[in-house]
C-alpha cells in the first residue's frame, strides 16, 4: 500500500502514514505501529482527521457522516467538539459506522467523561477502525 493510499485512509500524510507505508501489511500492523508512536505523532494523526459535522470534509468522510444536517444536532456537535478539543487537546475521532450524527452526540458526551489517557488510546484505535473499514469498502 502506497503513502497516497494510506493518506486517503487516514485523512492525511502524517508520520503514522509514513511509518505504515514501510510495512508489508500496514493495516494489520497499524496498532503495533501506533503503540510505538510518540504522543506528538499520535496527536498529528488525530488532528489530521476532520471534525464530526465539519462543513468541509473529504469525499470519504462526507459519505461516512451522512446527510443528517439537523441544525440543533450540528450546533451540539460543534459545541461538544470544541469542549472535547479544549479538554483533551486533540480532535474527537470516532468510527461512525453508519450511525447518525445524533447517535454520535451521545458517544461524544460519554467520551468527554474519560481521562485523557483513556481517550487518547480510544481515539487512535478508532482511527485504525476507520482506515480498516475504508480499505474494505474500496
Amino acid at each position: 500500500m502506497s503513502v497516497d493510499d494510506l493518506s486517503e485512509l487516514f485523512e492525511g500524510r502524517t508520520r503514522l502514514v509514513e511509518k505504515l507505508a514501510q510495512r508489508s501489511n500496514p493495516l494489520a500492523d497499524a496498532r503495533a505501529v501506533i503503540h510505538g508512536l510518540s504522543e506528538e505523532e499520535k496527536l498529528e494523526a488525530l488532528n489530521a482527521h476532520p471534525a464530526i459535522g465539519a462543513k468541509t470534509l473529504s469525499r470519504r468522510s462526507a459519505a461516512e457522516q451522512g446527510a443528517d444536517d439537523n441544525p440543533e444536532t450540528l450546533a451540539e456537535l460543534q459545541r461538544l467538539n470544541r469542549e472535547y478539543e479544549d479538554r483533551f487537546g486533540f480532535r474527537f475521532v470516532v468510527f461512525v459506522n453508519r450511525r447518525s450524527k445524533s447517535e454520535i452526540v451521545a458517544v461524544l458526551r460519554e467520551r468527554l467523561t474519560r481521562s485523557r489517557d483513556e481517550e487518547l488510546d480510544t481515539a487512535v484505535q478508532e482511527l485504525v477502525a476507520i482506515a480498516e473499514d475504508r480499505w474494505r469498502r474500496s
